[in-house]
């Protein structure tokens, strides 16, 4: 009888497809009528319909078709589902319940599957206060709104530095769409749009290559700004996203290289783009339906961008191969299970690399991705330079300039070496060139505490991790794209590069020229001619060396590697300084000294974990309990 019953639902929920679900959760009460007829279906046993997506919504407007109705919060209702589209309960053996569902709630924003009407409840919460909610899909207010696309999905129009993009309402889960898009990546799109527009202002036109399009927000933005600075090339591997690229371009008034005229929007977005079509278009870019390492393999570039979701190891034997001599490759990896340590055995198969959780496990991460960049252009006979290296939250970005020959090689294949840790006090020493293994650190803690404290870490990239001159120029180029969310991370990484405090470099650079609004040490005017003649003609390679040499002269000197924060080492029963009286308590004793981005307690010094402790007890206060406050009952005066 289970059976039988579980094939007519299943036929049931198959061929009916008229009801369609809405996706507003209902403000008021059923009436009488309707709970007529709701409980009149259930005891037909009629089962919700899908949608053309095949997507079971549990929270509707109408209430025909439903078995069971839960009360949430302000008196809506939300439906149960028990068709046969969650797994089957497992026995204690391991072998599936049969003729049996599992009753279960549908989340109307990533499509999960639920058992529980509490976690349900949860869930939905915990999208509300990302702003995930269905009302966030349906666009802000005085933002144009799109009819249903072809895939029977409204689009929401953000924008963002100017660039218009369309999203699908379950943008944000990349297991349920194809056109993922992370808005917390903004720092990181901007970062690496100040990077491009650098290398553009050295030579143009450019080469570029956003390897992994999905939205195409990013390329869009390039070509967009940068207009004929640069070639844009944009791809991905899933035809959804082209398809969504071409869209968002035709938004933009982009034009494609070789695609159809004819738009693929909604009517309200089409309407407004034939409106402007009397206008050229701003730029065109190439949008192609390729694999990353093959589109790498057969064409060469100036800039690529590798931005894939996870670990982008993968793609840097293809990013090299065809990379063109002082050309950039910016690398975005979102794996940080397996960069902070969490995934250890992830870490050693990926970038072959033995970790710990250490205090400064994010700049660990940041060198080791350094390091996998290194062994792969050491592979193709190249060399890098780091640009910048940014480790925040949920990704690490990685910039660094191509130096082509087996010279540059070696010597950035130098630059990897191990790292000794202490594990009790966490002081921290990479090992020179040819130095013995057993080298101690200058802790005495493998003396004073019994067993091994000591721990080998890397290999790492043991090089420096920002040029100063590279970044000040990006200031300048957020400043005239007026990116004003990253102007004071990219200051913070000016002043870390040189490991100064922000005041001292502010104070040095009133004796320089002001450009772009802003007070900067510049470079050079021997360094804004670029690396083409008039003609766009490359130089010979004599040239190409002097301009190697103008670049290594460009760096200051070498920032202390890692650093201390000051919460991890403060001292117990004492109070310790403000961080800013304590970085200027470092400088006049005679350190470098200067903040972090990858900490924000953190500390960068070139003093010795003794010192900097010696320091932080020497400008401590020690702290007063109550007792030390009570007064005597007798006598009236404080003990």
């Amino acid at each position: 009888m289970e059976e039988l019953k579980e094939a007519s639902a299943t036929k049931l929920h198959e061929e009916d497809v008229d009801i369609k679900p809405a996706v507003r959760v209902e403000d008021t009460p059923p009436t009488a009528d309707e709970k007529t007829e709701s409980e009149s279906a259930c005891r037909m046993d009629i089962k919700p319909s899908t949608t053309s997506a095949e997507r079971h919504i549990s929270i509707q407007t109408k209430l025909e078709g439903l078995e069971t109705l839960v009360d949430l919060d302000g008196g809506q209702k939300m439906c149960i589902c028990h068709l046969p589209c969650r797994t089957l309960k497992s026995s204690i053996n391991g072998d599936q319940v049969s003729g049996r569902h599992v009753a279960h709630y549908h989340c109307i924003v990533c499509s999960v599957t639920i058992a529980r009407k509490t976690d349900m409840i949860s869930h939905l919460k915990r999208h509300v206060n990302k702003g995930e909610t269905e009302a966030s899909y349906s666009g802000s207010i005085g933002t144009p709104q799109e009819e249903p696309a072809l895939s029977g999905q409204a689009y929401e129009i953000m924008k963002e530095l100017g660039t218009n993009v369309q999203l699908l309402p379950n943008h944000t889960t990349p297991q349920k769409s194809d056109t993922y898009f992370n808005r917390k990546m903004k720092t990181n799109r901007q970062l690496v749009f100040c990077s491009l527009a650098v290398l553009a202002g050295e030579r143009n036109p450019l080469e570029c290559l956003d390897a992994f399009g999905a939205t195409g927000i990013m390329g869009l933005q390039w070509a967009k700004h940068l207009r004929s600075a640069v070639r844009v090339t944009i791809t991905d591997i899933n035809e959804a996203c082209v398809k969504m690229i071409k869209e968002n371009s035709e938004l933009n008034l982009i034009r494609v290289e070789g695609g159809s005229s004819r738009s693929l929007l909604g009517s309200d977005v089409a309407t407004s783009c034939l409106e402007e079509e009397a206008k050229a278009p701003i730029a065109s870019i190439e949008v192609t339906k390729m694999d990353a390492n093959v589109i790498m393999h057969l064409r060469p570039f100036d800039y690529i961008h590798l931005d894939p979701f996870g670990s982008a190891v993968n793609y840097l034997d293809a990013a090299f191969r065809n990379v063109r001599n002082l050309g950039i490759i910016s690398v975005t990896s979102t794996d940080t299970s397996s960069l902070f340590a969490k995934s250890p055995n992830v870490t050693l198969r990926h970038y072959g690399c033995h970790i710990v959780r250490t205090e400064y496990y994010k700049e660990l991460a940041a060198r080791m991705v350094v390091a996998a960049v290194a062994r792969a252009a050491a592979r193709c006979n190249k060399g890098i330079e780091v640009l910048m290296a940014v480790a925040l939250e949920h990704f690490v970005l990685v910039v660094v300039r191509v130096l082509r020959g087996p010279t540059q090689a070696d010597e950035s294949a130098r630059k990897l070496r191990k790292l000794v840790h202490c594990q009790w006090c966490e002081e921290r020493i990479f090992l020179k060139q040819g130095s013995m293994v057993d080298e101690t650190l200058p802790c005495s803690c493998h003396g004073s505490l019994p067993g091994k404290t000591t721990v080998q870490l890397g290999p790492l990239w043991a090089g420096p991790l920002f040029n100063t001159g590279f970044l000040r120029r990006m200031l300048c180029a957020a400043v005239q794209h007026s990116m004003e969310d990253i102007q004071p991370l990219v200051k913070t990484l000016i002043c870390e590069s040189e490991c100064t405090t922000f005041k001292s470099m502010v104070h040095a650079a009133f004796t320089n020229q002001v450009e772009c609004g802003v007070v900067i040490k510049t470079l050079q005017s021997g360094d804004k001619s670029g690396f083409t003649d008039q003609a766009g003609k490359r130089k010979s390679v004599e040239e190409s060396g002097n301009v190697v040499k103008k670049l290594k002269g460009d760096m200051s000197l070498e920032h202390p590697p890692f650093y201390y924060s000051i919460h991890r080492h403060s001292i117990r029963g004492m109070n310790m300084p403000k961080l800013n009286k304590f970085l200027q308590y470092l400088t006049e004793a005679g350190f470098r000294v200067s903040r972090t981005h990858f900490d924000p307690t953190g500390v960068r010094t070139d003093a010795t974990l003794q010192q900097f402790k010696s320091v932080l007890t020497k400008y401590s206060a020690p702290t007063y309990t109550n007792e030390a406050t009570q007064t005597n009952v007798t006598t009236g005066e404080a003990v």
